[in-house]
């Protein structure tokens, strides 16, 4: 990988302070998804290791919640300097095994350490309330603790924004963590568990294992030792773990599929419309829960967007992640770029037209051009299912009214985006939309200040911004008699 630091490339679990091999000694494979090439052999652990991890958890626990907010915030800090330092090795582990683009993979970086740092900061504002009590003899308060041990497991898309984001809310809180990156992308998340040893937070906070999906998921589950689970990837996965936590009622957060519609209004300013939409749709390859999935155009603009939109797909760069000129990297491996494609066959099956792609990229088995459709309508699969590639549909609507309806007709509710001028327009779109987040003339919207989280099957709860503690916090009553 020709890294600065050798040591921040790690293949075994960690828990308890230390780096283990699975007990059986077996291993999965990690690959380049941009040339196919065998990266590293990572420890595949089992539930055995895993309920060790949880017990590790738990005795920590026991500890770490006695820290100060100061201790704990502190410990955060030296996390964020390390990632900071160590910006350029932990861009290439992500790269290498997840494909995107080095300059996407930076600001990734830089975004969780962005969480990090935010949540050092509000570990000092867990703030409890008095309560005004209808006795003159009895004090009434309300304070907060933290849940416990926190289960997490994260995508493969964001390797390390993503568990960034679930470590800075549950250390800052005081709990501690058992963490299962998806099995595609773990070198990232062993990087963090070796830069959090070397920021000195204590054995047992953090473990960090990966192997046996079902097997460790079902050992977080039904463990009673866990007392919250946070979960970002597909909404089929996430409703069956949400099941599977009801036997022992754990405290759940879950970031799931998004749908996301992207509004462009006859009104708004065109070229701005297009590059946001640029950025949306072909972020990681299309490959985020937020991106653009349905790009909807208002009659009189549809042609000449669409003219300018594709034109705009066609340039971009498509290669290996390391190259400086790549913009649109490898999907994660050939199975997702063959889903992409079946998506693209359907839509043209039912009548749809390509206008730029539509086939697989000459770079190799992973790569899918970005792809620009037109006459799209709802009953194709891509107006239903996300597609998680870099595919646009384009769909005309006449009305505001049109617009909205074929927006919130969708199970998903995480992210939509539009782009409008008129300041009556702006505001009823934006509050018509069944979403969680609602970008409004942007394309991009996330950062460590803001609630990230979607409505109906999207999920429950929100992680970043003040709000992201909420989800690793208890309130108890505490009433005072006698006085």
């Amino acid at each position: 990988m020709q890294l600065q630091d050798e040591g921040l490339l790690q293949t075994r679990a960690y828990f308890d302070g230390g780096w283990h091999e699975a007990d059986d000694g077996s291993t999965t494979p990690v690959l380049n998804p941009a040339t196919g090439e065998t990266l590293a052999q990572v420890s595949r652990c089992g539930q055995v290791e895993t309920r060790r991890a949880i017990a590790a958890a738990h005795r920590a626990f026991l500890d770490w919640r006695q820290r100060t907010a100061e201790e704990r915030a502190a410990a955060l800090g030296r996390l964020n300097d390390l990632i900071m330092a160590n910006l350029e090795d932990l861009s290439r582990i992500l790269t290498i095994e997840q494909g995107k683009p080095l300059a996407e993979a930076r600001k990734e970086v830089e975004i969780g350490a962005g969480y990090i740092k935010w949540f050092a900061e509000e570990a000092r504002r867990v703030y409890g309330d008095t309560i005004p009590s209808p006795r003159k003899d009895h004090r009434l308060l309300a304070i907060k603790q933290p849940v416990g041990v926190a289960a997490c497991i994260t995508p493969w898309n964001f390797p390390n924004a993503m568990l960034a984001r679930k470590l800075g809310p549950a250390l800052a809180s005081g709990c501690t963590v058992v963490c299962k990156p998806a099995n595609a992308t773990p070198l990232s998340a062993l990087a963090l568990a070796e830069l959090s040893a070397r920021a000195e937070i204590p054995a047992g906070v953090v473990n960090v294992l990966c192997g046996d999906t079902q097997a460790i998921g079902a050992e977080m589950t039904s463990n009673p030792r866990v007392r919250k689970l946070t979960f970002t990837g597909s909404t089929e996965v996430g409703k069956l773990l949400l099941e599977q936590c009801a036997a022992t009622v754990k405290r759940t957060s879950m970031e799931l599929g998004g749908n996301a519609p992207f509004i462009v209004f006859d009104d708004a300013d065109l070229d701005a419309a297009v590059q946001g939409a640029l950025a949306c749709k072909y972020r990681n390859a299309g490959q985020t829960c937020v991106c653009a999935n349905r790009i909807f155009v208002q009659s009189g603009i549809y042609r000449d967007f669409a003219e300018r939109f594709a034109a705009a797909s066609a340039a971009q760069q498509i290669g290996n992640g390391l190259d400086d000129d790549t913009v649109i990297g490898p999907l994660i491996d050939r199975q997702a770029a063959d889903s992409v494609l079946e998506m693209i066959e359907d839509a043209m099956t039912l009548g749809a037209e390509v206008v730029t792609g539509g086939k697989r990229a000459g770079n190799g088995e992973c790569f899918v051009e970005p792809t620009v459709l037109t006459a799209v309508k709802p009953e194709m699969r891509v107006f239903r299912e996300e597609i998680f590639g870099p595919v646009a549909p384009l769909f005309e609507f006449d009305t505001e009214e049109e617009a909205i309806a074929l927006a919130n007709d969708t199970d998903a509710g995480l992210a939509a985006y539009f782009y409008a001028r008129d300041v009556g327009r702006i505001w009823r779109v934006a509050e018509a939309l069944d979403y969680g987040i609602v970008g409004v003339n942007e394309g991009i919207v996330t950062n460590p200040m803001s609630p990230f989280g979607g409505m109906k099957e999207s999920g429950s709860g929100r992680e970043g911004s003040k709000y992201g503690m909420d989800d690793y916090l208890e309130i108890k009553y505490l009433c005072m008699g006698g006085l």
